[in-house]
């Protein structure tokens, strides 16, 4: 399912749509977020932290809560925005996957928390990809595409230059850890292909630029 803009300047999913008791966004440069959302000082890592376990400054690249009302958020400027939805347990988790993230398995470590906090179950997870830059323009060098020959093992072209699908990427995590393919939505548009609507770091160079995605239980 792709993306589609509402009127705020959000980008949103129609499969996250679908949960009534669920808000969620991925921001634009034009985009502000509404009240005081929880966000962590993402390093590119595979912590995991609960919003029990909030405080400002907190290090970690994926947040989850069960509490209606508190803003789940991430900064994005080409990395893969992620958010998730529990269905039968109303869970739900915001995460930042860059590269690193992504080769951590920051994705699945969020999985494997909800699951053993929380009691979610893959099969009961909806998963939605917001803007991140795109395999036509995030070209990477021989270290980091060897580094993706597990996820991609029917590449033969990752002993040099080459180009990296992080959306796909995740998306095979999530398929790893038993989500469904129906449950997930990664069919969204490249942040260095289309300056009016997103930051890139990659194109821009500009500390500081990022766009917020978040997610929030309603009731």
């Amino acid at each position: 399912m792709s993306l589609y803009l509402d009127p705020a300047g959000y980008f949103r999913s129609p499969l996250l749509d679908q949960v009534e008791w669920l808000r969620h966004g991925f921001g634009t440069v034009q985009a502000s977020l509404p009240g005081e959302p929880l966000c962590l000082q993402q390093v590119h890592s595979d912590r995991v932290v609960d919003s029990s376990e909030w405080t400002p400054g907190c290090e970690g690249d994926a947040l989850i809560t069960s509490r209606a009302g508190e803003q789940l958020a991430v900064k994005t400027a080409d990395c893969v925005p992620i958010l998730l939805a529990d269905t039968e347990q109303k869970v739900i988790a915001a995460i930042h996957a860059g590269w690193r993230g992504t080769l951590n398995r920051i994705l699945a470590r969020t999985i494997e928390r909800m699951g053993q906090e929380r009691g979610s179950r893959p099969e009961a997870i909806l998963a939605a990809m917001g803007p991140a830059i795109g395999p036509c323009c995030f070209e990477v060098g021989l270290e980091v595409g060897q580094e993706f020959a597990a996820l991609f093992p029917e590449r033969h072209d990752l002993d040099g230059r080459t180009r990296i699908d992080l959306s796909e990427a995740n998306r095979r995590i999530l398929m790893q850890c038993g989500v469904p393919g129906g449950n997930i939505s990664n069919s969204a548009p490249c942040t260095m292909c289309a300056p009016a609507y997103f930051h890139s770091w990659r194109r821009d160079r500009r500390s500081g630029a990022r766009m917020y995605s978040a997610i929030e239980i309603t009731g």
